[in-house]
């Protein structure tokens, strides 16, 4: 594609820069005329007189009415405003074609950002590499407060990068466990980068400007719309390796992210929730489908990582009676709940010869599993050993 051939050099990175205050992000049909005509020729058909007299401009699909908008915007850029503007607050514009783009963003097609607004020190394709996105409902519960933050703090502690979108909830709770363990994250805004949205948030998107990276499609100064955190999704799914969702209605935009991930081949993943809650019902519903259950950051990292990062075996406590034999297991539950038996009749409860039983009582006995009484056999019934707790009862 000539916008790609194109990419790193000054003049596209120019009208790339100005193309991002015309053409919205995700729109597929002005993403198609970049892929055809490059940025500096799209940006010649929205502003040069020789275009004015075409019914199209020659753009694919375009009706007069959007073409006439398209002009007014582009009429009304000033690229090289912007990017001192972004440098000013520490920023940079990177585009296709430039060694920091993160080229798993090509995945999204003609939907692909035409460019992205950066603050922070950090190189975006290298955190891309190694990232996950937390994201979840903003009117979250304290549970999913805590357990956004600690997902996000245990996948920083294993050196991945957290991905969310700095809002109210779950995105502020995953950005500062993250931020809290030392660790790194990025905050994808559907606003200009130089814009504190939501204002809530100031000191936390300050920090994270400072210690991560703060990025956005839309150019210095630019406010969010409810459509804009509808398609700054699709970049937080399409720049990680995967996606967690930490509570979600069903009518939820951190659905739409894990959506995304999924028609993209990213890892989609859920933390469940108590079934009475609303707020864990889009959840849920996620992983009745393609979506995989975690409960922490090692199940993350196990997912999403590499060969050898496994998680932990989840088991309950070992207790003694586990650690006996068979032959001996099924001796000590051959014996009755309350009073004795002989050998005898533990041999034939144990499937078994009397001098076999009898060996394992003693051996049980010796163990504290077992005492005599009189001519038999019972189970000990000291607090240590209780006949209910080595029998699996309450």
């Amino acid at each position: 594609m000539e916008g790609e051939r194109a990419g790193a050099g000054e003049p596209e990175r120019i009208a790339r820069a100005a193309l991002t205050r015309v053409i919205e992000p995700g729109d597929e049909r002005g993403g198609r005329w970049l892929s055809q005509f490059g940025a500096r020729e799209l940006m010649a058909r929205f502003t040069l007189p020789e275009y004015s007299n075409h019914e199209n401009a020659g753009l694919a699909g375009i009706t007069p009415r959007r073409l006439a908008g398209y002009r007014i915007r582009a009429a009304a850029v000033e690229p090289h405003r912007d990017l001192a503007a972004v440098a000013a607050v520490g920023g940079r514009f990177i585009c296709p074609g430039d060694q920091e783009w993160p080229t798993q963003l090509d995945d999204l097609g003609d939907a692909r950002p035409i460019g992205l607004w950066l603050r922070g020190r950090a190189d975006l394709r290298k955190w891309a590499l190694r990232s996950v996105a937390v994201v979840g409902a903003r009117a979250c519960t304290p549970y999913g407060a805590h357990m956004a933050a600690g997902l996000a703090s245990g996948l920083a502690e294993r050196g991945w990068v957290v991905v969310s979108g700095a809002a109210f909830g779950v995105d502020g709770s995953a950005h500062r466990g993250a931020l809290a363990a030392g660790g790194a994250t990025v905050a994808v805004l559907a606003c200009g980068v130089d814009v504190v949205y939501p204002r809530g948030h100031a000191e936390l998107i300050g920090r994270i400007a400072e210690q991560g990276l703060v990025i956005g499609e839309l150019a210095p100064g630019d406010h969010p719309t409810p459509s804009r955190f509808i398609l700054r999704n699709r970049v937080i799914a399409a720049l990680t390796r995967g996606t967690v969702v930490v509570e979600a209605e069903y009518r939820s935009g951190s659905l739409v992210t894990a959506r995304s991930a999924q028609q993209l081949g990213r890892f989609t993943m859920g933390v469940p929730g108590p079934v009475t809650s609303g707020l864990s019902a889009g959840v849920h519903e996620l992983l009745r489908g393609e979506g995989v259950l975690v409960t922490d950051a090692a199940e993350v990292a196990e997912l999403v990582g590499n060969i050898g990062d496994l998680a932990p075996d989840r088991r309950g406590p070992v207790l003694p009676r586990d650690l006996l034999d068979p032959v001996s297991a099924r001796v000590l539950e051959a014996l009755p709940a309350r009073g004795a038996a002989g050998g005898d009749q533990v041999a034939r409860g144990a499937g078994t010869t009397t001098d076999e039983a009898l060996g394992r009582l003693y051996e049980l006995h010796s163990l504290g599993f077992v005492e005599r009484r009189g001519d038999g056999w019972q189970l000990t019934h000291s607090p240590s050993r209780g006949s209910n707790a080595r029998r699996g009862g309450p």
